[in-house]
């Protein structure tokens, strides 16, 4: 299939967008907008939330989770465990193939996941417990534990990039470092290196050797059955062009609406928007940085909550009441698995009550430095957080700059004290995966350290049953409300657009195509 081109240049309602020709448009390809290109086709390489969606597509997992948040078993077939935890045998779905038809077995398994491993937080978790890891047969393998972890299976099917993918066991054993060059899976869809344009588009097409599970398909669970022939990941300069390629019908899909252009998308014939709650929404947070003075006191940090408004940034940034949950005091999301209450009184806006706060403790005007990303909405709520904190008694400075930039000074425990950012709900949604909180104690951008947190994430990881981790994610939670790695801004959706001909799309934050049909 040849990719579409862009042969001249035409306008939707006043704004430039590029015009396909049709006789590029392959029957049963979808065209697809995502959040940005794919650079890293490496899933054990990166955090990188493009690669997840390349790799979920390319490649599979031993397990997955659903779209309630309970992970299901995806490349195994069954399982068993010993009485005392601690033995786990795995056996595999019969007629898994790699890409290149040779079958999958647990030998390539067993190498995945000792490459995966010391890459991924949980990863290393699991790994700390582990006493052997074998192929027991060519479909069998077996782990063995020297202490109990209840969370094995958790871990195997974390949503979370980097993520556990499955590799030929001679892919597998090419150092992370290196990355892998040859980009082989078992995935419902197979990458065609030949059609890859950097900087233009990239063609995926349907993998006929991959045999999808029985039962239906549930998030990134169950069974991933492709009907399209391809699916044609094309690279665009900005929202504003995806949007307009959209309402041409140019373009099946397009991952982030632009806020300023939803009410003309949403008029525009044929076109739908799609926009979900619970963990597949995004919090934003303020990150703060305890290794720079005055935000290494815990007294100073608190105040912050009542200066965080977070119905005005919402505001701000243009999220329409239907695309943003109410003011949420859950570290873990609101409409969660692990959603608490714990903590919320010292939370609210009140920025009277921030500047009696703030009064009594040891600040006295030094200045704070708020890192943005110019021209983002994180900008804009950071500009809404300067004011409050402006108002409460902060001498804050905004220093502007591209993320990049934010990244690269980040990582310096000196020269700021905090940034805007927001993550998708599936990375938050646990102490074990939540950025600032499961990083404590770690040498981790922000620097922040409670030993309380730290010991709860141990006896959570260890915890036997889903009614402890959730009392124990609320203790975590009301810890952290008084320790503040962070301040949430708001919880809210990107919504999606595709073209109403883009038939049974999965309905998810996370992109997927299997199952869609044109």
């Amino acid at each position: 299939m040849s990719p579409t081109k862009i042969t001249r240049r035409a306008t939707v309602a006043g704004l430039a967008l590029p015009w396909i020709a049709p006789a590029a448009r392959a029957a049963g390809t979808a065209n697809l907008v995502l959040e940005s290109e794919v650079v890293i086709l490496d899933p054990h390489a990166t955090t990188a939330a493009i690669t997840r969606t390349f790799g979920y597509h390319v490649f599979d997992t031993l397990f997955a989770m659903d779209g309630q948040g309970m992970i299901k078993p995806q490349m195994v077939a069954a399982w068993e465990t010993s009485s005392d935890g601690l033995v786990w045998h795995f056996r595999l779905r019969d007629g898994l193939l790699w890409h290149d038809g040779t079958p999958v077995t647990a030998a390539d398994c067993v190498a995945s996941l000792e490459r995966w491993a010391p890459r991924d937080a949980q990863g290393r978790m699991l790994w700390a417990a582990k006493a052997e890891l074998v192929a027991t047969d060519a479909r069998t393998f077996r782990l063995t534990l020297s202490r109990p972890f209840p969370l094995v299976l958790d871990v195997l099917g974390k949503p979370n990039a980097p993520l556990p993918v499955m590799l030929p066991e001679r892919l597998a054993r090419v150092p992370v470092e290196t990355r892998i060059r040859e980009i082989i899976g078992s995935g419902p869809f197979r990458f065609r290196a030949a059609d890859w344009r950097p900087g233009n588009y990239m063609i995926l097409e349907r993998f006929e050797g991959y045999v999808p599970r029985e039962e239906p398909a549930d998030f990134l669970a169950g069974g991933k059955r492709v009907h399209l022939d391809a699916i044609n990941l094309r690279v665009m300069p900005d929202q504003a062009t995806g949007a307009t390629a959209l309402i041409a019908g140019e373009i099946d899909y397009m991952q982030y609406l632009p806020f300023d252009l939803l009410s003309r998308l949403e008029r525009a014939r044929g076109v739908r928007l799609l926009g979900l709650g619970g963990i597949h929404m995004f919090q934003g947070n303020f990150r703060l940085n305890h290794a720079a003075a005055p935000m290494d006191d815990p007294a100073i940090r608190r105040v912050l909550w009542h200066c965080a408004d977070q119905a005005s940034v919402l505001t701000a940034i243009g999220v329409p009441e239907r695309f943003r949950a109410p003011p949420c005091p859950s570290f873990f999301l609101c409409d969660a698995p692990f959603d608490s209450r714990a903590g919320a009184e010292a939370m609210g806006i009140d920025v009277q009550g921030a500047k009696r706060m703030l009064a009594a403790t040891r600040y006295r005007g030094e200045k704070i430095i708020f890192m943005t990303v110019a021209g983002s909405i994180s900008q804009t709520a950071a500009a809404v957080m300067i004011q409050n904190m402006q108002q409460a008694g902060f001498n804050v400075e905004e220093q502007q700059m591209d993320w990049g930039t934010v990244l690269a000074r980040r990582a310096r425990r000196e020269g700021w004290h905090a940034f805007a950012v927001y993550s998708n709900g599936t990375d938050m949604f646990s102490p074990l995966t939540h950025f600032y909180v499961s990083n404590t104690c770690a040498d981790y951008p922000g620097w922040d350290c409670d030993h309380g947190i730290e010991r709860m994430l141990g006896e959570f990881a260890a915890a036997p049953t889903p009614e402890e981790r959730k009392r124990i994610a609320g203790a975590i939670q009301g810890a952290a409300a008084q320790h503040v790695p962070a301040v949430m801004w708001g919880q809210f959706t990107i919504p999606a657009g595709y073209r109403d001909r883009l038939r049974d799309l999965p309905q998810a934050a996370y992109p997927m195509f299997w199952g869609a049909k044109l």
